[in-house]
């Protein structure tokens, strides 16, 4: 007998290792095409990219040749590409001419701040939705639930930079509870001393993914109260709250798990609308303001940066989701 419990634990041990290796490798495999469609958009820039880089409208053709050749844009295409990931994976994300600055160190200065925007969104908006989206299921199609629906499908609806907008309006406006800016510091100790100025936009960013948590978790939560172990759990006498939080909740989580790690791209969509309407110097207005300014190498590199994040959350939700919920099959 311990020797098949032993023989069991080898063989599920095997399993989640391949597991976790197919789903590496199959990150990796997306990291490189996603990373050479970025590096085939760099040539498709209006005007050629070396007039990007030197941002130079009036360049002759013989500075134009002279640039190419000492940036390397005249070899191989395969040569260039090796050249920029090499580039890349020294944290070397580019140039720009327009800020006269590293796009590395314009990331350095502005993602932290953008950071803590989203984590102070994200767990204000997991806070609520999580136990509202379980108290929706558990009084489903009380006036509680209805109302709180109501609630989420507005979430829905409306535009981030809507409800940023409404915001300002009516608490920076109408009653002038809170500032209608964001903090303005540049270095992140300046940024968390002004906890007032951070609630409309925490506030506006949270909104949106409330309704995305809450929604999911009342589903999520539904469809595993009407399952065997519920059922089972009662029978043996477990209490309503022992059975509500020991065992739905763990197991409407892995729902949440794969939301998240699948929702990096709307993040980091709703932030820079959020950074907009706030004057919040971080990343995404960073990346607006490039947009503005016809600043490439900036926006490339936010925008490897943007991939490669999306790429590890879904990474994450994979792995997550295997070791929260063991009915999934590693095979």
């Amino acid at each position: 007998m311990a020797r098949a419990h032993a023989a069991a634990g080898r063989t599920g041990g095997a399993a989640v290792t391949g597991y976790l290796v197919r789903r590496v490798f199959q990150a990796l495999v997306v990291l490189f095409l996603v990373m050479l469609l970025v590096f085939s958009l760099q040539h498709l820039v209006p005007g050629g990219v070396i007039r990007a880089l030197i941002d130079n409208p009036r360049a002759t053709p013989q500075q134009i040749a002279y640039y190419t050749h000492l940036y390397g844009f005249d070899r191989p295409i395969w040569v260039q590409y090796g050249k920029w990931i090499w580039q890349m994976l020294h944290g070397n994300l580019g140039y720009s001419a327009k800020n006269n600055l590293n796009v590395s160190a314009e990331l350095v200065l502005y993602l932290p701040k953008t950071i803590i925007l989203v984590l102070l969104g994200t767990i204000l908006s997991l806070v609520l939705g999580i136990p509202l989206g379980l108290y929706q299921a558990v009084k489903r199609y009380t006036v509680g639930d209805y109302v709180l629906t109501g609630v989420s499908f507005i979430g829905y609806a409306t535009p981030t930079f809507f409800v940023a907008v409404l915001l300002v309006l009516w608490f920076a406006e109408d009653i002038k509870l809170f500032p209608a800016f964001a903090p303005q510091e540049t270095t992140i100790l300046g940024v968390l001393s002004d906890p007032g100025a951070f609630v409309l936009p925490v506030a506006a960013y949270a909104f949106g993914l409330y309704a995305l948590w809450s929604r999911y978790m009342r589903s999520s939560a539904m469809d595993n109260l009407v399952q065997d172990y519920v059922r089972t759990a009662r029978a043996k006498g477990a209490s309503e709250r022992r059975v509500l939080w020991g065992h739905i909740f763990p197991n409407s989580l892995s729902a949440i798990v794969t939301l998240l790690g699948l929702s990096v791209p709307d993040l980091v969509a709703g932030v820079i609308f959020i950074e907009v309407v706030f004057n919040y110097p971080g990343m995404g207005l960073a990346f607006y303001n490039a947009s503005l300014n016809f600043d490439y190498p900036t926006l490339l590199g936010f925008t490897v940066i943007a991939s490669v994040a999306t790429i590890l959350g879904n990474l994450l939700a994979d792995i997550s989701y295997a070791v929260l919920d063991p009915r999934v099959r590693y095979s």
